[in-house]
């Protein structure tokens, strides 16, 4: 019988990458097919595990296999904020999942940076800037006048996704990475942020509906201006801030009302203006307004009661109907209702920037077709799916926005 080949390794690196995989040794051992104690030896240095079996710990920790042969374990980058935790609120520790979202992000950023610098391309910065103090309102007009989107574009997004892809665009075409995640659930994250005076980078949780997404990508948006990235669930957040993230979380919600929902473009509306009686709201008119700004019909109640068109009782009463009949619906929202190609998947991932720049480097043979399977998540055989899907997602940007001139998507 074959000897079997050991690893040798540090044991400190098997400790260190199931620690930062947020998995228990007994979670661990389960996914390696393993006794707890078995596991416990590996780490303890009495027993390595055999070459077989460290592959098999480096796919379940997510790691490449390489890295378990340092001399020490790597230096770990400092967790976004948890915005998530306010007062009254228990929030267990981050799963896995959002773990490795949050490691492939920080990735995909410094991928950016290196090809940016490799390609001889200029690194765009992030200029806008913000503070707690400042009027949501001038804060939201100013983002908007930036981001370059008018409520005559903002009108033609009538499909589902018009509205995500949209505004995704651009965000992208101006100096931010958007990327998606359908590995965590929407109970768990809906957005986080990773603030950097060049290329930050917005996550959203592709399992929550649309228009979920498009106002968790504006609060997440206005964290890169107040430079305090986290973990986020805006639908947790209320009326009014107690605590200091209690007062982020509603500065950001408020911000993303505005922007989404501009004072003038809701009061100066025929159908808001024929309301006389104001302390109550149809809901087949605020589902119409919801569908012309492209938003939630909890958020327009939101800038109503915001704006002093309706009362606090009623808005609180309706949001916790909203809730309900959301909660009853989330059991994970998947595109297009089915499931999608993957090369169609991964460029929801990866964003339309991160990919075309990823691409642009292998057509100057900057990087080799298997950095692409790398850097992209997907074989080989799917490039040229890849490629096509940018193109194409490209055209289709074209014709929700009508003109791009100027916002990087040009011809």
């Amino acid at each position: 019988m074959a000897k079997r080949q050991l690893a040798q390794i540090k044991p400190d690196l098997l400790r260190w990458a199931r620690d930062t995989a947020g998995l228990s040794l007994e979670a661990a051992a389960d996914k390696l097919k393993v006794k707890p104690g078995q596991l416990a030896r590996w780490e303890a240095g009495d027993l390595p595990p055999t070459v077989p079996q460290l592959r098999k710990a480096a796919d379940v920790y997510k790691r490449p296999l390489a890295l378990f042969f340092l001399p020490a374990p790597p230096a770990q980058p400092e967790l976004p904020h948890d915005f998530r935790r306010l007062p009254g609120v228990e929030v267990p520790p981050l799963s896995p999942e959002l773990l490795r979202e949050m490691r492939r992000a920080r990735r995909r950023r410094a991928i950016s940076l290196e090809l940016l610098a490799d390609l001889g391309l200029p690194t765009p910065e992030f200029p806008l800037r913000a503070a707690l103090g400042d009027d949501t309102e001038a804060v939201a007009a100013r983002s908007r006048e930036w981001l370059g989107v008018t409520m005559a574009d903002q009108r033609r997004w009538r499909a589902e996704y018009q509205p995500i892809a949209g505004w995704i665009a651009a965000l992208e075409a101006r100096s931010v990475l958007v990327f998606q995640t359908g590995a965590v659930e929407v109970g768990e994250m809906r957005g986080f942020s990773l603030t950097a005076p060049e290329l930050p980078a917005i996550v959203v949780n592709a399992k929550d509906a649309p228009r979920g997404r498009v106002f968790t990508l504006m609060h997440e948006f206005c964290h890169l201006m107040l430079n305090r990235g986290g973990v986020c669930d805006p639908a947790r957040v209320g009326s009014e801030g107690r605590s200091p993230d209690e007062n982020v979380e509603v500065f950001c919600n408020r911000m993303a009302g505005a922007l989404l929902v501009p004072r003038d473009a809701l009061l100066e509306d025929a159908r808001v203006q024929a309301v006389r009686d104001t302390s109550e709201w149809e809901d087949e008119l605020l589902g119409a307004l919801a569908s012309d700004f492209g938003v939630s019909r909890e958020v327009i109640l939101r800038r109503l009661l915001i704006l002093g068109k309706t009362t606090g009782e009623f808005y609180e009463q309706k949001r916790a109907e909203y809730l309900a009949q959301y909660a009853e619906r989330a059991t994970g929202v998947q595109e297009n209702g089915g499931f999608a190609p993957p090369f169609r998947v991964a460029l929801r991932d990866n964003g339309r920037r991160y990919t075309s720049l990823v691409l642009e480097a292998l057509e100057r043979e900057r990087i080799t077709p298997a950095d692409v399977t790398d850097f992209l998540g997907v074989r080989l055989k799917h490039l040229h799916q890849m490629a096509e899907a940018v193109r194409q997602s490209v055209a289709e940007v074209h014709g929700v926005w009508g003109s791009l001139e100027g916002l990087g998507y040009g011809d």
